[in-house]
């Protein structure tokens, strides 16, 4: 008997999520499943917007940026009454399963959707790469290259006018993005959320290196550290050189996704069609060590991701 598969993109959208779209319709189609597309994310899916996807539906989409089923936020999928609605939605399509791309929020509702007896499959997209269970998510690698691109041209100011920058980039909670950006772009510094850092010591570093031969500075700072104007005033009160700010901000959100990006979208979602062929139910598709695999969605929803040791030695 043919499945009814319905595809949901909530919270913030991410490179290559379009990409991941475009397999799962493609694949689903050829499984003869019956795709159907939800808008909005999960307020769409309360709203009851829900239509169906043919193979003409992803044309033309895997180089491009975003999602073609858009995105909300939703407080009301957070609420019994919200929760209710939406797998009401569901059960009136006669939807059997339902492929959540997205992140920790996105997973943590459908996990309660799942315990509402909808069967789940989740693929991470977010550019914060803090989905726990999975070396990557899909849209982290076209990020790392948005900023690094970025401070690419930025060094240049930076050494014309023998300056130090700040920059900052995403993450409010967790520092996978900085430290990425950090090391790929090969800054001074790197100033993360999980770890404390002692302004006064890179300040000290800072000045030792103003009188040596070094000219400019690179510092990435994720957002979450606190206020970046502060701390710009704050080392130039203390080192005497001029601090310039530049907050990259939601251009590292968009775009056209990196290969890498496309690649690892397309197969997750090839992955997850074997899997609902299989009736396998309420599985995140993760990679590990190179390998695509899956494990329980409870487990990743109760799970925290924890900061390797990449930059250890340039954060203070």
């Amino acid at each position: 008997m043919s499945k009814r598969i319905a595809i949901i993109t909530p919270g913030g959208d991410a490179p290559g999520v379009n990409a991941c779209i475009r397999v799962l319709v493609r694949k689903g189609i050829a499984q003869g499943f019956e795709m159907l597309g939800v808008y909005h994310g999960y307020q769409g899916l309360i709203n009851g917007e829900i239509s169906r996807l043919h193979h003409n539906s992803v044309s033309g989409i895997i180089h491009r940026g975003g999602t073609i089923l858009k995105s909300t936020r939703s407080q009301e999928i957070t609420t019994h009454t919200g929760l209710r609605r939406a797998v009401a939605g569901l059960r009136k399509h006669a939807i059997d399963y339902l492929v959540v791309i997205g992140g920790d929020g996105s997973f943590r509702a459908g996990l309660k959707i799942a315990q509402a007896g909808i069967p789940i499959i989740g693929i991470p997209a977010s550019i914060d790469n803090d989905v726990f269970g999975t070396d990557e998510t899909i849209g982290f690698d076209t990020a790392i290259n948005t900023a690094v691109e970025a401070i690419d041209k930025i060094r240049d100011t930076a050494t014309s006018f023998d300056r130090i920058f700040l920059v900052e980039v995403m993450g409010r909670e967790h520092g996978f993005l900085a430290q990425a950006v950090g090391l790929a772009s090969g800054a001074d510094f790197t100033i993360l959320p999980e770890k404390p850092y002692n302004l006064r010591r890179i300040c000290a570093e800072l000045i030792k290196d103003k009188a040596g031969t070094k000219t400019s500075e690179i510092i990435v700072v994720a957002e979450g550290t606190g206020s970046i104007m502060d701390m710009a005033r704050k080392i130039e009160v203390q080192t005497k050189v001029p601090v310039r700010v530049s907050v990259l901000g939601y251009i590292q959100r968009g775009g056209t996704p990196s290969a890498r990006s496309r690649i690892l979208a397309s197969l997750f979602a090839n992955y997850a069609i074997d899997l609902i062929r299989h009736n396998i139910r309420n599985r995140v598709i993760v990679l590990r060590k190179c390998s695509v695999q899956n494990i329980p969605l409870e487990r990743v929803v109760h799970g925290k991701k924890k900061l390797s040791d990449l930059t250890k030695n340039l954060s203070l």
